[in-house]
């Protein structure tokens, strides 16, 4: 069984392919280059590399959200037209869920941690132990301040991910919640395609159709439109 899995939820962009739960290629790149210019080209090389074709995907994965509006977005297009094309299931993956595959096989808190601005992150915790991850919590927007109560109310270690985990750990201070070192705190297409064998051996598979960005709050801009239509209709 192969899945290709898509992350461009963030300034890097990767792509996998995992074969009957190994990895047959781990495409990671992260030169400033648009998801756009990337995402198929990133595709093409790790099928031809590996050998494959597109018609030996039997699903297709991808971070669906939250994350950067415009690369969610990228990735669920690319995604959704290569699924369509070849009539193939599609599995959803929270990104920062996903993150939590990356710690598969310990036993720890994992905090996932995405920069939402104006002192919040995009948030979910989960607890790996072993093989199995249980979630904590919904996935969310949160004030920095009210997560770090959170995790100290956990009374336990908590490795924190996430191109949001530096905020957290400079505002908490505490050698109970530590980042995890580098070369495991981003998301990746790798820790993707892991969560999406999940899903797959469950039966969570959906339609291209069905697959759509989870964004979790409006864009910047939406919430400035909306804030200029209700000052009007309060003039």
């Amino acid at each position: 069984m192969l899945i290709l899995s898509v992350d461009s939820s963030a300034t890097p962009a990767s792509v996998c392919l995992l074969e009957n739960g190994k990895i047959l290629a781990d495409y990671y790149l992260n030169s400033g280059l648009t998801h756009s210019q990337t995402l198929i080209a990133m595709t093409e090389s790790v099928l031809q590399i590996s050998g494959r074709s597109a018609s030996d995907i039997d699903v297709y994965a991808v971070n669906s959200g939250p994350g950067s509006f415009t690369g969610v977005r990228i990735g669920v297009s690319a995604v959704k037209g290569m699924a369509y094309a070849l009539d193939k299931p599609c599995i959803a993956i929270s990104t920062l869920e996903s993150m939590a595959y990356l710690f598969f096989g310990q036993s720890a808190y994992i905090c996932a941690c995405m920069d939402a601005r104006r002192s919040q992150v995009y948030n979910a915790v989960f607890r790996v132990d072993n093989d199995t991850i249980e979630r904590v919590c919904d996935d969310r927007a949160i004030a920095v301040d009210d997560l770090i109560r959170e995790l100290r109310a956990l009374n336990s270690p908590v490795i924190l991910v996430g191109d949001g985990a530096h905020l957290v750990f400079e505002a908490a201070d505490d050698p109970m919640i530590r980042l995890a070192p580098e070369h495991l705190r981003y998301q990746r297409a790798s820790a993707t395609a892991f969560a999406a064998l999940e899903k797959y051996n469950r039966g969570e598979t959906i339609s291209p159709a069905a697959l759509m960005p989870s964004y979790l709050r409006l864009s910047q801009a939406e919430r400035e439109r909306n804030a200029k239509l209700t000052e009007k209709e309060g003039s």
